[in-house]
């Protein structure tokens, strides 16, 4: 076993609160932290995606530098107190916002940058957070807090090098989402330029429409379409299921051969699918529940707000999962699959969703609302082109979702072992 010590927080870091900053500074200016990329990141990205405008006083008593730790100041919650994202590098001319506080290590060869990013998320120092902080209106973390806090560590050099191991694991996973996106913008940008501008290739190989192709007007999407496309209903290519109804008294403590897993709309974020946190439930209550398969697409229903409304995902996984009645699965046929899939993601569906929540006053869609959704057919040979060219790139995102979900499970089930010192990474 690994020794591990016991340290007070503030022993190893001063603590320094954000910038206090006006609206008129936003959207400009120097680099900036906000709250939602602490909170979104366990290490900041390489770019940080916000500006605000700052003098050179604010951007060095509120500097970000390598080692920096950055924990959430205040949240309607406990649970989401005291999120940590770590700088593995100088940000210059950077500030951090006011509803962060920084960290920065009192002096060098005590805490690892990269090591204290994952123990500060880890389960240890999570539960002593929630042990500590105060819950007033809001959850706060405060200097008092602060003092209170300690943590266990093992010695530099073994931080070093769990902290370097641990890192190389995100990297991957960041490697794996930016070949992802690429591949999606790939797919997209084939689709925009068939699909939306009509420049498929010709008999001759040419760009459809800007050489010339017929086109016919049509009067319900009052635009025109290349001669022979048609416009039909969104169900004739493919089938609608409504998730499963379930209560407290379904469901189990975890997985096992006697439950299932069960997405809920909380697991699609950014048009992905994650199967964190699951909901288990006890295969005697459900005995024949609805599931979704590879390349099927998961559509939020219902939400108590009209943003959720029509979010959606692709499903990547072998795995097959069920999902919850807020939640239809979408299930494309086989010769418009990912046609499809680009369809459900473009602006044009993005608005018929949202007028069809505006027209009723409601967050919720039922399935006349998605079957009926126009969809454009295009010609049988351009489509079947555009499949063959699509398959090979979702094949490939698919893998990577699989390699990432593979290689996260094995980092969570190790980290806590990592980081009590009942592992150590020699053996």
């Amino acid at each position: 076993m690994t020794k591990i010590t016991k340290h007070k927080l503030s022993d190893l870091y001063t603590l320094a609160s954000g910038i206090s900053s006006s609206k008129d500074q936003a959207g400009h200016g120097q680099p900036f932290l906000s709250f939602s990329t602490a909170f979104n990141n366990v290490f900041l990205p390489d770019t940080l995606p916000d500006l605000m405008a700052s003098n050179a006083k604010e951007q060095e008593t509120h500097s970000i530098r390598s080692g920096d730790v950055f924990l959430t100041r205040t949240s309607e919650v406990v649970d989401e107190l005291a999120y940590s994202s770590v700088a593995v590098k100088d940000y210059p001319l950077a500030t951090f916002s006011g509803f962060l506080k920084r960290l920065r290590p009192k002096e060098s060869g005590k805490v690892y940058p990269k090591y204290m990013a994952l123990y500060l998320r880890g389960q240890l120092f999570r539960k002593a957070m929630d042990n500590n902080a105060v819950m007033t209106l809001r959850a706060s973390f405060n200097e008092a807090i602060f003092s209170y806090l300690d943590v266990w560590l093992p010695d530099y050099e073994k931080q070093v090098e769990i902290g370097d191991f641990l890192f190389a694991i995100e990297e991957k996973i960041k490697v794996n989402n930016k070949i992802n996106a690429e591949l999606e913008a790939m797919a997209k940008l084939i689709y925009d330029y068939w699909f939306v501008q009509f420049d498929f290739p010709n008999e001759n190989g040419k760009p459809y429409k800007s050489s010339g192709g017929k086109m016919v007007y049509n009067e319900t999407l009052k635009r025109d379409l290349p001669e022979g496309w048609e416009l039909v209903a969104l169900e004739k290519y493919t089938t609608l299921q409504r998730g499963i109804t379930y209560s407290g008294a379904d469901t189990a403590l975890g997985a096992s051969s006697s439950s299932f897993g069960v997405l809920r709309a909380t697991n699609i974020s950014s048009e992905t699918i994650d199967q964190e946190n699951l909901i288990y439930i006890q295969n005697e209550r459900h005995p024949d529940p609805p599931q979704i398969k590879k390349f099927d697409i998961l559509l939020v229903m219902s939400s108590g707000s009209t943003e959720h409304v029509g979010k959606k995902a692709m499903y990547y996984f072998n795995e097959p999962l069920s999902y919850g009645a807020f939640c239809s699965k979408i299930s494309p046929s086989g010769s418009h699959r990912f046609y499809v899939h680009q369809f459900l993601r473009s602006q044009y569906f993005k608005s018929y969703i949202k007028n069809q929540c505006l027209g009723t006053n409601i967050n919720n869609l039922n399935n006349g609302h998605i079957n009926s959704c126009p969809l454009i057919d295009p010609n049988k040979n351009i489509l079947e082109r555009y499949e063959a060219l699509a398959s090979p790139i979702y094949q490939k995102i698919s893998i990577n979702h699989t390699e990432n979900q593979v290689i996260a499970e094995m980092r969570d089930w190790l980290l806590p072992m990592l980081m009590n010192g009942q592992v150590d990474l020699g053996n």
